[in-house]
């Protein structure tokens, strides 16, 4: 186990790496040799990453119908969530940050909890994010939720066994439970491979506007990779139902995944206005239910 941040840091080899010319959410790495770093390209199902320019048009189309979506669930006072769950540096922040981006924030809102304060050790473990869920008219977008607990808390050893096990057992019950109150509910897994996450850790220490996202539990997660793997694998077979299933996304082509989110999100509704043409189904070489068999 690395023990410090400056042991985290010198594990990534940084030296000769920089940030290419386009300094956008999704830089290119190039290493010490000029050569692009393409690591995004393992077990990913297309050769190229999705064009800028296509990128662009496809995103303010997909924005539009989100603003659609959130007239509509106004109008109609019905009530959404959607979790967004992940490894670190899969791209859950980028893809939220798009959903939220034109959005009307009276209705709206991203919810992003730091670490428990000693109050909420001792309460319900649930009890800390039910009170951000929706009413009427609202979308909430949690940027990791409840799961921390079958993933992080795990595999760090911040719960113990029965502590984890009630919880597998509990979080089926308790999203049924906000279901059947009336509140969709979306869970999203982005996934990424081991190569990839890697690259973006060193993209986030090489640019300095990205290396508060740098954190040592972030870093520790590479000595930690099968221990992730095995903690998703049991948290997506145990919790995927058919009130709350679970939508994973392959997430190495940044911009492929946000665009594919937004329409499996927006497919679920047919609220008023929906463009068939723009809102249709994702793609299944990126989209799938439950476990990516082939992803991380």
């Amino acid at each position: 186990m690395l023990h410090n941040v400056r042991e985290y840091i010198d594990r990534l080899q940084i030296d000769g790496y920089r940030i290419g010319e386009d300094h956008d959410d999704d830089p290119e790495l190039i290493d010490p040799e000029g050569r692009a770093v393409d690591t995004w390209r393992e077990n990913y199902p297309y050769d190229e990453r999705m064009a800028r320019e296509e990128y662009d048009e496809l995103k303010y189309l997909l924005q539009v119908e989100l603003l659609k979506f959130q007239n509509w669930a106004t109008d109609t006072n019905t009530k959404h969530v959607l979790l967004f769950e992940g490894r670190d540096a899969a791209g859950k922040g980028g893809t939220i940050k798009r959903f939220m981006e034109h959005l009307n924030p009276r209705y709206a809102r991203t919810v992003a909890l730091t670490k428990p304060s000693d109050r909420e050790q001792n309460q319900w473990y649930y009890q800390r994010y039910v009170k951000y869920l929706p009413t009427a008219g609202e979308v909430v977008l949690f940027d990791r939720s409840w799961y921390n607990r079958a993933g992080v808390e795990r595999v760090m050893g911040f719960v113990s066994p029965p502590e984890y096990e009630q919880f597998m057992a509990q979080t089926p019950l308790f999203e049924r439970m906000i279901v059947d109150s009336g509140i969709s509910l979306t869970k999203f897994w982005f996934s990424v491979t081991q190569a990839e996450q890697r690259t973006r850790f060193i993209i986030r220490q090489v640019d300095p506007v990205r290396q508060w996202k740098l954190s040592p539990i972030d870093l520790e997660s590479l000595d930690k990779w099968d221990e992730y793997t095995e903690a998703k694998e049991a948290m997506i077979r145990r919790t995927d139902t058919d009130w709350a299933p679970w939508t994973t996304i392959k997430s190495n082509d940044k911009k492929r995944a946000r665009i594919n989110a937004m329409r499996s999100f927006l497919c679920r509704f047919d609220y008023e206005g929906r463009d068939p043409e723009i809102v249709r189904e994702p793609d299944p070489k990126i989209v799938r239910r439950g476990i990516d068999a082939v992803g991380d």
